[in-house]
């Protein structure tokens, strides 16, 4: 048997599939793995190249071969797709791993350190808490219409219909669904507190980081979403350029050319979502406060009377992942514009 040069690795819960491959392509290794046994197994092998999926756990699973002397390197699952040969299996997804691993056009992920993966799992907390804390502010709205009783929009209207909750006084409320409503009330409350919590760690984080606080300085990018994006990015010269990066979080409209024809459609909507929804919303802010008191952004202006508001935003979401991948590759601090003055 020929020495191993490459190695497939499909990852699972408990067994994993290596398929390996010698220097001249020729398949020298088929092998289920336990989890238990992968280290060990990677460890008695020479160094070789390593391709895996980027699926859950495989940042961790990189992370321990590296440290085994391995050249580990991931892939979207999505790229991989086009090198499997007929049935879908583990061995069959592990043999177009490491034949998709070899190619020259294959893009990779970078892999995650643990202090990334941490603050990621600080916005997914927060995004599932916030989710969960929304849909029970519409069962509580929704709830107390059928009882005649109308709130204003937001989280105001929402306090409003708490207190009305709480005010044991009020008989437009019957007994049994003021019990119900007390009972998500309650639970509102909660995790109102517990994404307050987790907004204090936010905080933390970006003032003892000084990437974050960079990037803060780009209007419509806030503590959330900065850390978010050092979180998310970890080495912002991957992308060869700001418009990489944007396509990457999915801010770029697809494409249907053919022929020496453009045809560009709406965004993409593929890439990172969580980036996506943060750079829109602080765009919307942008654009709220440039309606209310102006602004010197002549581009934001002229977009702005041309184009609907949340077509706009998703403009300049694009510009402002521009903006944040050329201060950080460069070194730089965001710089204002300057009111151009008349000849």
């Amino acid at each position: 048997m020929g020495e191993v040069s490459t190695i497939g690795l499909d990852i699972a819960k408990s067994v994993f599939q290596v398929h390996g491959v010698d220097g001249t392509g020729a398949v020298v290794m088929r092998k289920r793995v336990g989890r238990s046994k992968v280290l060990e197994f990677f460890g008695g092998l020479s160094p070789c190249l390593v391709g895996i999926e980027a699926c859950p756990s495989a940042h961790y699973w990189s992370r321990e071969l590296r440290a085994l002397g391995h050249t580990v390197k991931l892939m979207p699952p999505s790229y991989v797709k086009a090198y499997l040969k007929r049935s879908k299996n583990d061995a069959n997804d592990a043999a177009a791993i490491c034949e998709a691993v070899t190619r020259p056009s294959m893009r990779f992920v970078p892999i995650k350190s643990e202090q990334q993966q941490s603050g990621l799992m600080l916005h997914r907390t927060r995004q599932l808490l916030v989710r969960q804390r929304t849909m029970l502010s519409n069962a509580i709205r929704g709830h107390m219409a059928e009882l005649g009783i109308i709130s204003a929009k937001g989280r105001n209207g929402t306090a409003e219909l708490l207190q009305v909750i709480g005010d044991v006084t009020d008989d437009r409320i019957p007994p049994i669904a003021r019990f119900c409503l007390d009972l998500l009330a309650r639970q509102y409350l909660g995790l109102s507190a517990e994404v307050s919590s987790i907004d204090k760690r936010i905080h933390a984080w970006h003032r003892s980081c000084e990437e974050s606080r960079r990037l803060e300085e780009i209007p419509g990018i806030g503590p959330i979403v900065a850390t978010a994006l050092v979180a998310e990015i970890g080495d912002w010269g991957a992308f060869r350029s700001g418009r990489n990066l944007a396509a990457w979080i999915g801010l770029v409209p697809k494409q249907h050319s053919s022929g020496g024809k453009e045809r560009l459609g709406s965004i993409t909507k593929q890439g990172n979502r969580y980036l996506r929804w943060l750079l829109v919303a602080g765009a919307m802010a942008v654009i709220r406060y440039a309606r209310q008191h102006g602004t010197k952004r002549a581009w934001l202006t002229r977009i702005m009377d041309r184009r609907p508001a949340k077509v706009a935003a998703v403009a300049l979401a694009n510009k402002i992942a521009r903006m944040a991948w050329a201060i950080m590759v460069r070194g730089e601090r965001y710089r204002g514009p300057k009111l151009l003055l008349a000849a």
